[in-house]
Formats: C-alpha cells, structure tokens, sequence
C-alpha cells in the first residue's frame, strides 16, 4: 500500500465538503417517499443549479425541445403566456424567432472525465471503462450496505468497516477486474492507493493537476456519476443527524470514485506511454474547460426556461381565472364532517363527496393528522414510523392489549424474508424451500383479495397505547396533543359525525409500492394515524380534559377512522361504522371518482358501467403484471391553503393538494409557519421528484418497472442486474405509453393570509426564502374577493387571471 504522504489544503477540503453536501436522500424502498434531487442546491437560482448538472453530467431539468412545440401546437402553452414568458426573458426575440430558435439548436455536451475520454479511445470488444467502474462501486455498495432486515433491530457483532477501506481491501483482492477488462495486471494498481480517503483525494488532485477553483465542480462531476448510491450515502447521513448520531460516508464515496480515475491514469501511463501523451493532452483540455462550461450551458438553455414558463403562467391563468370569482361563504347545517390527506388525489373523492349533499364539509390536513409518531405492535420486533421524513418520530403507538400470535407470525415472516433476500441464501432458499410457497402463489393467483400490509394487520385493535420517551401518556397530554391537532386541522364545530380519512394504496408485485402510499406518513398507509387520533377523541378521560383547555366536542361527536384506498377509491370505516345515509354517500362518491379516473387509467374503461369498472380496478391492483395499478401524484401542480368553502364546486383536475387553514383563527400566525415551513416543503419535494424524474429518468429515475430487482432487501432497486443504483420514480408511474400523465411544472402555492403574515415568515425561515426567490416554487396570496397577488423577491406584485390586456401583460412584466 502507498504511503499517505499528500494532504489535502484548507481550500480544497473545504470545496470538497462542499460537493459532498450536493447530493439529495434517497429513502429505502419500504419508506419510499418523494424527494427534490436538487434539495441541497436551493440556496442557488433554478437556472443556475440546472445548467451546472447539465454542464456535470449531461442531466437535463427541462423537458426537449420537441415537447415544448408540441404542448404549443396543442394549446397547453397559450400564445399569450408564451408572448408574456418571452417579454420577462429579455431575448428580444419574438414567437417566430423563439420557435426559430429551438428549431435549430445543438444540443451542449456534458463535461469529461478521465474515465470518458479513455472510452472514446476504447476497443469495441472492450466492456467500456465507466461502465465497469459503475458496476464494481454499484456492486460493491451493494454488499456493503445489505440491510435483509430493513425494520427489524439487530445487535451487529462488530462495526462495518468505513466505506473507502472496504472498497480498497476487496478491489486489490479482486483479480477478476483485470480479467473483465481484459486488462493485464490492472488490479496491481489498487494496491499503490493510499489507506486514508482524504489522502487518496489529495494524490488524486495533484496528480491530475486540479486547481482550488476547480475542486467543487470536479468532484460533484465524480459523485454524480455514481448519483444512486450517492442518494443512499445521504439518506445514512440525514437519518444520522436526525438521530443526533451524524456519520457522513460521501467522502468516502468520492474517494472510491476517484480512486479508480487514479488507477487508469497510472496503468495508462505505465502501458501506453505513447497514448499517455494524447490522453494527457485530452485531459489538460478537458478540465480547462470545466469552470466555463456552467455559464455556456445556461446561456443555451435561456431559450428552453421562456417555454417552461410559458407553460406555467398557461396553468396558473387558467387557475386564476378559475379562483378570481368571490368566494361564497353561504353556510348549510352540517351532518357529517370528513378530514382527507392534502394529497392531490384525496381531492377527487373530496369533490365527489361533497356533490352527494351539501350537508358535507371536508377538509384537508397532512396525511399523518399531526401525530409524529411509530407504530410498534407489541412483542413484535418492528418500529415503523409514520410521520414525514422530514420529522423524527417522538411518540410510539401500540395497542392496548398484546396480539402475540400476529406479532410472533411478524416476527417471523420479516425473519424468512430477510433469510430468503440475503445474497447468501437466496437460491438454496428456492431450492429447498421453494414449494412451500406453491399454494400462496397459486391463491394470489386465482383468488385474489385485497391484501393488508402484514404490519397493517395488526393495527385492527381499538385500543391503543401513546408513549413518549417510554413512559404513557397522560389524559392531559392526550388531550393537549389532540387539542393541537384539532387547532391546526381548524376545526370551528363539530358534526355528529366526522370521519378522519388517511390513504394507502394497494398493488401487487410491485417494488415502488410506498411510493403510492402516504408521504406524510413516511411512505406507508395513513391507517394507524386515524386509528390513533380518532381513538384519542372518541376518550371520556380525553375530551374531558378537552373541555378545561377550552374545546367543547359535543357528546353525540363520534370520530371514526377510514382508509381511502387511491387505487380502487374505496373508502372503508373502522370501528363504528356512519349512518346508512353517509354510507350512501360514500359508495356515491366512489363511484363518481372511479369514473373521473378511468379514462386515464386505460380508455376502455371509459365507458363501463358501476359495477364492471369496480370490479376491473380491483383486478388492477391485484394484477402480478400491472405496472400501472394508479397514477399517484403524477401532475401535481398546485398548493391551495384556503378554507374549502373558498375551492368548493372547482374542478381542480386532482392536481392541486389542498389543506384547510382561515387565518382568522390564527392570531399568532403559528399554524401559517407550520404550514409554510412542512407540508409546503413536502409538497414542493413531490412536486419536484415527478419533475426530476420526468425531465430526466435516467439520473433521478428507475426506468423500466418490468426489470426491477430489489437490492440489498429495502436499499432500493436496479434496473436488471446491475448499473448504479435506480433512485425515483419507474416510467410507467410517468408515461401512459403514449404520452407523459406528468406535466412538468413548478409548484403554484396559493396562501389565504395576510401578506405581512407570509412576508415576515419567509424573512425568519431561510428555506423558504431560498425556495421562493430562487424561482424552485411560485407564493401568491389570494383574498376573498379573488385578488391574486404574487410574492417575489420580499415584494408583491398583482397577478389578473387568463383574460388580459396588452397594456395589463405588460404592467405584469414590469412587476416581474
């Protein structure tokens, strides 16, 4: 092994940490939530942070040029959002000009690394250099994080070993790459890097003549090449700090990356001196280039970022125009209350319920109901949290009274198949063991049921446990714990009935399954959330400590739990179970929405009667061969924060989430900030992960779902059987087969609050003011009378709805 010799300067690791900060978390796959790749780079412009990973690694944030005609020609971009796109751009360039313009484009090409350049120079027969340095990490990464049993708790013998001395000691035992490569005495080279990272970085750096100024870009360049693994590194990294336990493994990352740039420029130079030179040469122009080719990519992208807007300011007229009526407030007695998830889905069934009567009010709240808590059944060994990703779980719900029967089957199904995915077992496991599962096949086959998630199973008690720190919770802390959530979720009075409805999503055979789940409950069913909470307020000790803190819940109120299955619109109800009459308006509403959806689902549905559609999306989401059992969230476009007599009768297309909130009963302001500072961060998180994963799914996307497999249990997945790590969303969660069912677009919130309100949160939160003046989301205020207002750069600026005039447009384009 080389002696450690070189040291990194005080620049240069500091423009390292930098790079290693760059890249976003990417949760297992039985957490699976959405999440912005781009969330460490907030802190820049969205132009800006779009043509450096272009520039890096040829990772587009726009959609092609082609998609943006199209979407024109078809009148989902207006003329005259395109005129009013092109007057804030400052081109100078007219429709024609612009279309000129993209018309005869060239597209930019990425920056090269060592690797790069080598395989243009490589023998055809030759498996190319990154593709196997992509392969070794990615395989290697694998072994090394394999967790078989992602949710239960194990006692590890000894410490894992640092990620770089792992690597470096199984790569200079491994003579296989030599053999692979087809490269004679390759692996001998692994055996001269150093044992420390930071030395290796060092060597590396020096070696290849690397300028301070040009270490940032350089290494975000390397850490994107293997961008999967490079998201797990900062999930590890983001749980660490959320546990208070940080442990930071992206150097290590990065070392191993530029590891392998070391090694092929040594071999290269000890067996092709004479194609040394030209390399050298190569690579000396190569990385001259780097720290220019940013601001020359931006500037080739202008043209693309007026056509992104004009499909933008396409919606939000269209939107305006449909918000800027005043709003009717008329009030009607209330027989039945229901809380939904702000999941742009829930927005649907919201709206089809609410056609059955005008005796129904819904709302909308986060999908985990204020209860930041994990769901542990007891004597069981799994601790599932179900609150966002963003939130450390500080309370553990678990029933009453044990099941020790379901909980020891738990135990033991979460034990088999840890046994059946670990590397080493897996094909004796089929081989001996195999047929036992025949009959499970041959039922899920032929008899399919809707299936519960085994943890979900064991939450059908109605007696329930809240703990905090191991001890049980008062009835006062209940009851200042619902008393918080019943404030929040604005709750003025209360129907005889109210129903506290979370989501989940049912398919089979599919890896991705929690990305259909609830993301405020970590990627699961929103299920034990309102098991819990309506368990709370349905407590004689509880809502008698409700009364002293001031909340009269009368005594006829009953709460009862339901699930909205997303992928079938099924609602069922816990417990106690509504009037016949709510009922009725339940099965109603069902049908209504599975008619609104079904054209998008598959056409031949379109025209099928009650029953035949309900039994066909029941097959889907039972059908081993489905890959698209729903759509999720896909076109999501809006954040609507209003009371819903505000949006009530709109047809918001299920694209916008929406959550309850009158400012009146917010003198302080707290419940805005939660809003502003939560689920508007998780709503631009998802809105930019189906973005991210539209605009470019073969970095922050996993391709094709039909050639999953999962990697190390619950890591996440690969796209056949190896490559770097698949991160987001599979392309038929996106594209129907036809066309996108995504339109790429940022995030349009809509706040019913006092400008000083959002103005003086936005100046306190660093976050949102990053997000809002960097252009990754748009902030309006709308008022009562249907004034929209943006909010921009610590000013306000009016906003008309579709219908304008030119003098009007123009005005609009002064402001902005």
């Amino acid at each position: 092994m080389a002696s450690d010799t070189c040291t990194l300067t005080q620049a240069q690791h500091s423009a390292i940490q930098t790079a290693c900060q760059q890249l976003a978390p990417s949760w297992p796959l039985d957490q699976m939530i959405a999440v912005s790749p781009y969330w460490p780079m907030r802190h820049e412009r969205i132009e800006q942070v779009s043509a450096r990973l272009s520039a890096l690694a040829g990772i587009s944030m726009l959609m092609p040029e082609s998609d943006y005609l199209d979407w024109y020609r078809r009148g989902l971009i207006s003329p005259q959002a395109l005129r009013t796109a092109l007057a804030e751009s400052g081109l100078g360039l007219n429709v024609d000009e612009l279309i000129q313009t993209i018309e005869q484009s060239e597209e930019k090409l990425p920056w090269q690394s060592l690797s790069a350049l080598l395989d243009e120079h490589r023998a055809r027969h030759k498996m190319a250099w990154r593709d196997e340095i992509i392969h070794q990490i990615s395989q290697f990464c694998a072994a090394h994080f394999q967790q078989a049993q992602p949710m239960l708790h194990r006692e590890h013998s000894q410490a894992q070993p640092d990620l770089y001395a792992h690597w470096l000691v199984v790569s200079q035992r491994d003579r296989g790459l030599s053999i692979v490569l087809d490269e004679p005495d390759l692996h001998r080279y692994f055996k001269q890097l150093p044992d420390d990272p930071n030395a290796l970085i060092a060597q590396a750096l020096s070696t290849f003549g690397v300028q301070d100024e040009q270490v940032e870009l350089y290494a975000h360049a390397l850490l994107l090449d293997i961008g999967g693994w490079g998201a797990w590194v900062a999930y590890l990294r983001w749980q660490g700090e959320l546990n208070g336990e940080p442990h930071d493994q992206m150097l290590d990352l990065l070392a191993i990356r530029m590891a392998w740039e070391l090694v092929l420029w040594r071999y290269q130079q000890a067996h092709f001196p004479t194609f040394f030179t030209t390399l050298e040469h190569a690579w000396k122009q190569s990385l001259g280039r780097l720290q220019n080719l940013p601001a020359q990519h931006q500037t080739q992208q202008k043209p693309l970022w007026v056509w992104a807007r004009a499909a933008e300011l396409s919606y939000q007229q269209q939107l305006h125009h449909a918000l800027s009526s005043p709003v009717n407030t008329s009030a009607h007695p209330i027989q039945c209350q229901a809380a939904f998830c702000i999941d742009v889905r829930s927005e649907i069934y919201r709206r089809a319920l609410e056609a059955q009567s005008d005796g129904v009010q819904t709302m909308g709240f986060a999908g985990f109901f204020g209860l930041p808590l994990s769901y542990q059944p007891q004597q069981a060994d799994v601790n599932r949290p179900q609150c966002p990703g963003l939130l450390l779980p500080s309370l553990v719900a678990t029933h009453a009274q044990s099941d020790k029967h379901g909980a020891a089957s738990l135990n033991a199904q979460a034990r088999w198949q840890g046994f059946s995915k670990s590397a080493t077992a897996s094909f004796s496991m089929v081989e001996s063991a195999g047929w036992l599962d025949t009959f499970k096949l041959l039922k899920k086959a032929f008899f399919a049921s809707e299936q519960a998630h085994p943890v979900d199973k064991l939450a059908n008690r109605q007696d329930w446990s809240l703990t905090q720190n191991g001890e049980e919770l008062s009835a006062r802390q209940k009851a200042e714990l619902a008393a918080g959530v019943l404030h929040a979720m604005g709750f003025e009075q209360f129907a005889p009935t109210v129903l506290l409805v979370g989501h989940g999503s049912h398919s089979t055979n599919n890896l991705q399954e929690a990305g259909l789940g609830c993301g405020a409950c970590g990627g699961q069913s929103g299920e034990v959330n309102v098991k819990v909470l309506a368990w709370l307020l349905n407590d004689k000790a509880v809502r008698t400590e409700l009364q002293a803190l001031g909340v009269e819940i009368p005594e006829q109120t009953r709460f009862i739990a339901a699930l909205h299955n997303t992928t079938t619109d099924h609602l069922r109800c816990y417990g106690e179970q509504p009037g016949t009459e709510i009922m009725s308006w339940l099965q109603s509403a069902t049908a209504a929405a599975q008619k609104e959806r079904a054209a998008k689902l598959d056409e031949q549905l379109a025209d099928a009667d009650r029953e035949a559609l309900d039994q066909a999306l029941i097959a889907r989401s039972q059908d081993w061969s489905q890959t698209r059992p729903e759509w999720g969230l896909a076109n999501n476009a809006a954040f609507i924060v209003t009371p819903r007599s505000w949006t009530r009768g709109i047809d918001l297309q299920g694209r916008s989430f929406l959550h309850d909130y009158q400012w009146q009963h917010d003198p302080d302001f707290k419940v805005l900030e939660t809003i502003m500072t939560a689920p508007m961060l998780v709503t631009h998180w998802i809105n930019m992960q189906y973005n991210a994963s539209t605009t470019d799914n073969l970095h922050f996307g996993s391709g094709n779902k039909v050639l999953h497999n999962a990697v190390g249990g619950n890591i996440g997945v690969f796209e056949g059987n190896g490559g770097d790590l698949r991160t987001g969303l599979a392309m038929q969660s996106l594209h129907n087969g036809h066309d996108w069912m995504h339109q790429v677009q940022r995030l349009s919130v809509y706040l019913a609050a006092p400008k000083s309100a959002i103005k003086e949160i936005t100046a306190r939160h660093d976050v949102v003011k990053q997000l809002i003046d960097n252009e990754w989301l748009y902030v309006f205020q709308w008022q009562e009378t249907g004034e929209i207002s943006r909010f921009y750069q610590q000013r306000w600026w009016p906003v008309s709805a579709a219908q304008i005039s030119q003098d009007e447009e123009q005005k609009i384009v002064q402001c902005l």
